[in-house]
């Protein structure tokens, strides 16, 4: 254990290290929940810093972002203030899939989160490295910086993103760093492992960015946001900031070219292959593209702006780690940016990560109680996969600091419940992403209904206030009465004729306004001049309602299943159960069960390389031995 000078005067409930979108939200909740909170950032400069992209949301990530609003987070709140560009995804595929992304202002982004913290009652932020864990009856009782100072704390959570021995790698030069002009913590990881946790290695990377003045858009093409954008935040009312477009372009044979002849040169397929850790395949980088993708002639370009102050444009498509020369020559191989001026590099980062089958599933590292992991330390990449981590451990840091029994959410309740389910039973070999086809329920996990199926969470924690909580149930108490009116309302013959002769009904027998909804082709615009009250009904509010209506049968189809699996789900599995006593249960299952130790059987069912006949000998012996507890 690193020794220290001197011990801060103030004891704290839960400490936070790292400023990141996990850091942030984890302190936010703490403090929020009435715990005294201490944040530990290596750069007071950089809190909330969007390294790579500068969006929030998207397919599956959008959900997450629902979520974290729904919960009481900050997250949707911030990217509504700052967002310059809103756009619904999959619009044109079924709700399920459906989710909401905005380009955001970086530099604002940042500030306004920043501000947040700096205002948030009960919290205290201090610039320092931590680069230790101070134990105290065996659990984690405050952490030692690199100043020499023991902070204590009742619990830790560690957000230290891609900073655990972060290596960036640019061609044939590799340095240390956490990212660009940003220092690595180096000993912190070591005193991880001296404590007998396991870390792995992960790899992730950015494009270059270049200025706007150089950019000629002529040869892209425009890509606005759209009209009436959807903001992500429950409590936004309007969305501030002018919109901008994006611009798409793409690779050129020559651009593959270019790659192809500099392969030698790249630390991911140089002789040396100096990048060790494994990247992520939904993301690959511009070099993999080429080499595994060999067959397509071109890739998608897409030029985002970073902020309406700055000229800088993220080339997104064109993450890489080539030398400078060749990111040069590559940059101006593509449409529209031959006279290209590149202000920022691309590089990759190696960084040290705790493979996630260490935790419970409340982020409670199982080796060293009351330490608390959240964000890219898991595993995961992303802000939104982050800020969502965070806000979950920030809530249980608090709830172990009361005594309390821990928060979990579960598959069936929303994306951060797949991903916290995902985590905990299968690991990771890559860095984990959130997908809608991740969750076996989506259709009841929309985007629409997030404060539906978590506010109730939230306000019990003192994360949504009163007021908001009471605006969710009368928002969905309105959803309900206008439904059973619509059901009494009878279309009228012109409305049915209109309908028909337009192909969105085939038939002109009587409907009701609600028999009318039901069907996939007719949209509430179509009904609304018959139905008084409709037009007074808030856009998400009629969103809820046409989804309700149109998808009732699929909806209660999973409902039913959700129910049905729930008693062997949620069957409990004493923590003191011998594995190793399960009779002619395979020794695989056993190494696994051990290593993961699973809190229910429907955990114990998704750990990778469990059999059903693993299951069927589990639950025999549970029932007739030691017994089980829902």
């Amino acid at each position: 254990m690193s020794s220290f000078e001197s011990v801060h005067p103030v004891r704290y409930d839960v400490i936070v290290v790292g400023a990141g979108h996990a850091g942030a939200e984890a302190c936010l909740a703490s403090a929020r929940m009435g715990m005294s909170t201490l944040l530990l950032t290596i750069n007071l400069d950089s809190i909330c810093q969007m390294s790579c992209n500068p969006s929030i949301g998207g397919i599956g990530k959008g959900h997450l972002v629902r979520e974290i609003d729904a919960l009481g987070g900050e997250m949707a709140l911030a990217a509504d203030l700052t967002g310059i560009q809103f756009r619904m995804l999959n619009t044109k595929k079924g709700p399920s899939v459906q989710a909401p992304r905005c380009q955001s202002d970086k530099a604002l982004y940042r500030q306004r989160m920043t501000s947040v913290l700096e205002n948030q009652k009960g919290l205290d932020i201090v610039r320092d490295m931590v680069e230790d864990i101070f134990i105290e009856n065996g659990r984690a009782a405050g952490v030692i910086t690199g100043h020499g100072v023991l902070y204590r704390g009742a619990a830790v959570v560690l957000t230290t993103g891609t900073f655990l021995r972060g290596l960036l790698h640019i061609g044939p030069r590799s340095w240390s760093g956490g990212r660009t002009d940003e220092f690595s913590s180096e000993k912190l990881p070591l005193s991880l492992l001296g404590k007998g946790i396991e870390l792995g290695r992960l790899k992730t990377g950015t494009p270059a960015r270049v200025s706007r003045t150089s950019i000629d858009f002529s040869k892209c093409r425009r890509q606005d946001g759209d009209p009436d954008p959807v903001p992500f935040s429950y409590r936004t009312e309007r969305l501030p900031l002018p919109q901008i477009p994006c611009w798409l372009t793409h690779t050129t044979p020559e651009t593959h070219r270019i790659i192809r002849d500099n392969l030698d040169r790249s630390p991911l397929y140089g002789p040396e292959k100096t990048i060790k850790g494994t990247g992520a395949r939904y993301c690959p980088s511009l070099e993999d593209k080429v080499v595994k993708f060999s067959s397509k002639e071109q890739h998608h370009i897409f030029l985002e702006p970073e902020g309406l102050s700055t000229e800088e444009i993220y080339i997104n498509g064109a993450s890489n780690s080539l030398p400078e020369d060749v990111q040069a020559e590559l940059i101006r191989s593509i449409p529209g940016l031959e006279s290209a001026k590149i202000m920022r590099m691309a590089y990759a980062i190696e960084y040290d990560y705790i493979p996630p089958h260490q935790l419970d599933f409340n982020f409670e590292c199982r080796k060293l109680r009351r330490l608390f992991l959240a964000g890219q330390i898991n595993g995961t990449s992303g802000y939104e996969e982050a800020a969502s981590q965070g806000l979950m451990a920030g809530i249980n840091a608090s709830l172990s600091v009361r005594e309390e029994p821990p928060f979990v959410l579960n598959r069936s309740e929303a994306y951060i419940g797949v991903m916290i389910d995902d985590l905990a039973t299968k690991g990771v070999d890559e860095p984990y992403r959130m997908f809608t086809s991740r969750a076996e329920y989506r259709l009841l996990l929309r985007f629409d209904n997030a404060d539906l199926r978590l506010s109730r969470y939230g306000r019990k924690f003192g994360l949504v206030s009163a007021e908001n909580f009471e605006k969710m149930k009368e928002k969905y108490g309105i959803i309900e009465k206008f439904s059973v009116f619509l059901g009494t309302r009878q279309a009228s013959r012109e409305l049915v004729a209109r309908l028909n002769e337009a192909g969105k009904i085939d038939s002109l027998k009587p409907f009701n306004l609600k028999q009318l909804l039901k069907n996939p082709l007719v949209e509430f615009g179509d009904i609304a001049a018959e139905a008084p009250g409709a037009e007074a009904l808030p856009r998400d509010s009629r969103t809820a309602l046409e989804v309700s209506l149109k998808y009732e049968g699929y909806i209660r189809k999973q409902e039913d299943e959700i129910n049905r699996i729930r008693k062997y789900e949620n069957l409990a599995i004493p923590e003191d159960t011998d594995f190793d006593g399960v009779s002619h249960l395979s020794f695989e299952a056993k190494e696994k069960l051990k290593k993961i130790r699973p809190k229910t059987l429907g955990q114990a069912s998704r750990i990778a390389a469990i059999r059903d006949s693993d299951m069927s000998l589990l639950y025999l012996h549970l029932r007739h031995g030691k017994g089980v507890s829902s």
